[in-house]
């Protein structure tokens, strides 16, 4: 594959046929992936805990409400222990995977830390764990029809309603996930 080829930066859209418990519906923003494999976090999985959670575990303090009632996510099922955030580029974090111009993965405890006192970055998504694939099995994953790959939209990260992403990234390249067949054809 060429660099260009890489689908950085991309939502992977779970087709419906996909029946892995760990990916049916999900939607996950492709955060790496090159010749080694890829790395992403499923951003329409939402876990019963809240950020405060996270903060008393890490013997963090608080002083930000808002921060201490965020939604904590399941971003896979690798490494399910390890903290991911991801959020708009911008700031001096110790532990970062810069994904585009306007978007970053970092995975170190300063960022957790502003974000608890309110100094953080100003949009951000956290995930517990993440989904990863070794070299070529994501390609052959597509190969296999498993899925779908859509641009990237921050809209749908931080604004559209979780039950509704799957469905909301399907449609920026006009397709009616809901419509799709089970069965795949070869010509």
């Amino acid at each position: 594959m060429n660099d260009t080829d890489y689908l950085d930066n991309q939502f992977l859209i779970a087709m419906p046929t996909l029946a892995d418990s760990h990916f049916s519906q999900t939607a996950i923003y492709l955060c790496q992936h090159n010749a080694d494999g890829a790395l992403g976090i499923v951003i329409n999985r939402q876990s019963d805990m809240k950020l405060k959670e996270i903060f008393m575990q890490m013997d963090i303090p608080v002083t930000s409400v808002s921060a201490a009632e965020a939604p904590v996510y399941m971003g896979g099922p690798v490494q399910q222990e390890r903290g991911f955030v991801l959020h708009k580029t911008g700031g001096q974090w110790a532990i970062t995977l810069p994904i585009s111009d306007t978007m970053s993965l970092t995975t170190s405890r300063d960022i957790i830390e502003a974000i608890a006192k309110g100094e953080g970055p100003e949009r951000y998504f956290v995930a517990l764990g993440y989904a990863g694939w070794g070299k070529g099995q994501l390609e052959q994953e597509f190969l296999d029809n498993s899925w779908l790959n859509t641009p990237f939209g921050e809209p749908i990260l931080f604004d559209t309603p979780i039950d509704l992403r799957w469905r909301m990234a399907a449609s920026q390249i006009g397709i009616d996930i809901n419509k799709l067949t089970h069965g795949a054809g070869h010509a």
